[in-house]
């Protein structure tokens, strides 16, 4: 079931075939015969109401039947997509749009510069180090395109000591969240200890040269590891040279079980800090003086209502940044003495914008989210204001972190018709020289963006970015592909896909909406699209839908809408809400059954957006009313490619085999475009 793919409509080729060049071929109907999927008489009961569920079968993503069921699946699809007759042509722009050289910003680890290159078509990025700032003199560290011959083993993390002498990594087999961890010596860059296996999420840190931390989960013991759940989490700690099995549990298990945890190493390497979370939102935080074993983990805050991080710390002074009692996030400092919230004072204040900070060089850099474009401060330790930094053009700018006794530092700054660029940044001076651009087949100046600011169905206001070619004429019939997400406090900032070109380029338009859901205006935006408030969400969407053509950027049959994984979710929702919203719906490993959905691997940790079906009575119904699986009806759906996989075991294949299963009952068997 290796990338499955559920064709239940026409797709793909929706905007190329619906641009001037392509809208007078002639093309024939193709004839899609859909497979059989069995039925059963499954039923669950939630506080006396029934809820049918006729394919529960294809939950079992291991057996027999649901590989055959997808291997017909497949047959439909691709039989398909290979009759369309320019489907090369695309892939060939494509190819030649993506094969570039393409680089990350260089840090330095002991000797050594390190950075990722990418040469073009390669399938992993290589890590490759230097001893100096001189690409010309560098050479392959490691190479993940060796690790496997097609490819599909890459590097998920890396962590090195202090001194640099010693690199702990990360590999992840066929995108799973399964992971092992693989030492190497830098100087001989040569693998020293054993592998250590069965880790999953959390980062790596080391503790001097002895040894290092990691989080993992007990294996499940389904037959799946994809749909098996994954509930306590723990936090050991590996000293090289012996047995995993003498690993030493930190923190986490049965003791203090906590579904995520995740430790960090000060950089003066005396504090071990572990932060703790039941769900994507809200986590406690932890930490512990590494001058003595013994020295106990000492709470800072406790419970799950908000977000904390450690940035950095000064002796025993610690910079924290936090939302609590600061929906848009606020710098404290504390004392290790006395690290309790009560104790906190004021470093960064709270604004109107959303604060994210990093640190370096010995100053903290403020980054604002104003109306969804960056805005980056530079702060001392003392909170007094350096200056602001100036950014090369309207757009997002990330990566403003560094060790404390480095005078530079590497961002990237990108936006929509703006490629990924990485500037070198002086922190004395202030001022920013380009180190590195990508060299693509694309003019942006042939392109523009404007921001809109449209009404919701209550009356809120929401963003919208819109790009397009110059000149574009507002006819109603511009193919306009528009993709939102609406969750889990997640940003959509303005950036540059290589894969939207080929729409751009041929007189489509891109609209990313930033709906309820996100976090791009802080705690109170996102809280505003869970729960039962989640419809917010959807709302949004349809209001920015119903934007774009309403001003005649596109009309029905010229708009494709999208979503990944809650974006996923989103789509569904929205099609079964509104069927004749769209002409073309791409819901992508989403997530579909929400009366079920956490009940398997990750789900659980999703709850705090979602909530579930077991809580309450209101939540059940709440969740039935627009869960995608249960709501699709007898309609003039959009042509619909619902996409699915199965390595990540954050994604429950089941969700999407369900969707379009029912989505099928209802299609028509001939396509044309």
């Amino acid at each position: 079931m290796k990338n499955s793919i559920i064709f239940t409509a026409l797709a793909g080729v929706f905007f190329y075939c619906s641009t001037p060049d392509h809208q007078s071929a002639h093309y024939p109907e193709i004839p899609v015969k859909y497979p059989e999927t069995k039925i059963s008489n499954h039923t669950d009961t939630y506080f006396g109401t029934e809820v049918a569920d006729p394919y529960r079968w294809l939950e079992d993503d291991r057996s027999a039947e649901t590989a055959e069921w997808v291997k017909a699946q497949n047959e439909v699809t691709f039989g398909y997509l290979e009759k369309i007759p320019f489907r090369n042509k695309i892939k060939d722009r494509l190819r030649e749009l993506w094969n570039y050289e393409k680089m990350g910003s260089p840090d330095k680890h002991g000797d050594y510069y390190y950075f990722y290159k990418n040469t073009g078509l390669q399938n992993q990025y290589v890590l490759y180090r230097m001893p100096e700032l001189d690409t010309a003199k560098a050479e392959v560290f490691i190479d993940p395109n060796k690790f496997s011959k097609d490819g599909t083993i890459s590097l998920s993390g890396t962590k090195f000591t202090k001194d640099g002498s010693l690199m702990a990594y990360k590999i992840s087999e066929s995108g799973s969240d399964w992971n092992k961890i693989i030492v190497r010596e830098t100087k001989s860059n040569e693998i020293v200890g054993d592998t250590i296996i069965d880790v999953k999420f959390g980062g790596l840190a080391w503790q001097g040269n002895e040894g290092f931390y990691y989080s993992s989960y007990d294996k499940p013991k389904e037959a799946s590891a994809l749909s098996g759940k994954t509930q306590f989490h723990k936090l050991y700690f590996h000293k090289l040279g012996t047995p995993q099995a003498e690993d030493r549990l930190v923190f986490g298990g049965e003791k203090t079980p906590r579904r995520y945890v995740s430790a960090q190493v000060t950089e003066d390497e005396r504090y071990l800090v572990i932060t703790a979370a039941e769900s994507t939102s809200g986590n406690e935080l932890y930490i512990k003086d590494l001058a003595d074993e013994q020295n106990p983990i000492i709470p800072i805050v406790e419970g799950f209502e908000h977000d904390h991080s450690l940035l950095d710390n000064e002796g025993s002074r610690l910079l924290i940044i936090t939302n609590m009692d600061a929906p848009n996030n606020r710098v404290v400092e504390a004392d290790f003495a006395n690290p309790l919230p009560e104790n906190w004072k004021n470093l960064i204040p709270e604004t109107d914008n959303v604060l994210d900070a990093r640190t370096g060089g010995g100053f903290i850099f403020a980054s604002y989210m104003v109306d969804v474009k960056s805005k980056v401060m530079q702060y001392n330790y003392q909170g007094a204001l350096v200056r602001e930094v100036q950014l090369p053009a309207i757009g997002s700018a990330s990566g403003f972190s560094a060790e404390r006794l480095d005078t530079v530092l590497y961002y990237t700054f990108t936006s929509f018709t703006y490629p990924g660029s990485i500037f070198k940044f002086d922190m004395a001076s202030g001022n920013s020289t380009l180190y590195w651009k990508p060299n693509i087949d694309f003019n942006p100046e042939a392109y523009e963006t404007e921001q809109v600011f449209y009404e919701s169905k209550d009356g809120t206001k929401v963003p919208m970015f819109i790009t397009y070619k110059k000149g574009m004429v507002k006819n109603g019939l511009n193919p306009t592909f528009l993709y939102a997400y609406g969750g889990f406090n997640v940003n959509l900032n303005p950036n540059f896909s290589l894969s939207r070109i080929v729409l751009l380029e041929n007189g489509g338009i891109y609209a990313q909406p930033n709906l309820r859901g996100g976090g791009e205006y802080g705690e109170e935006w996102h809280k505003a699209g869970t729960k039962l408030q989640k419809q917010n969400v959807f709302d949004d969407f349809i209001a920015a839908a119903l934007y774009l053509k309403n001003n005649n950027y596109t009309d029905t049959d010229h708009l494709a809408i999208s979503g990944g994984s809650n974006g996923g979710l989103l789509i569904g929702a929205t099609i079964t809400q509104q069927p004749d919203l769209a002409g073309v719906a791409f819901p992508a490993v989403g997530v579909l059954d929400m009366v079920r959905y956490h009940r398997f691997t990750s789900g659980a940790g999703w709850t705090s957006d979602y909530g579930n079906a077991d809580e309450s009575e209101e939540m059940f119904k709440y969740l039935l009313n627009y869960s995608p699986v249960h709501n699709v009806k007898p309609a003039n759906y959009p042509a619909t490619l619902v996409t699915t996989g199965d390595h990540d075991d954050r994604v429950v294949p089941a969700h999407s085999f369900k969707f379009a299963a029912e989505l099928q009952k209802t299609s028509k068997a001939t396509i044309r475009y």
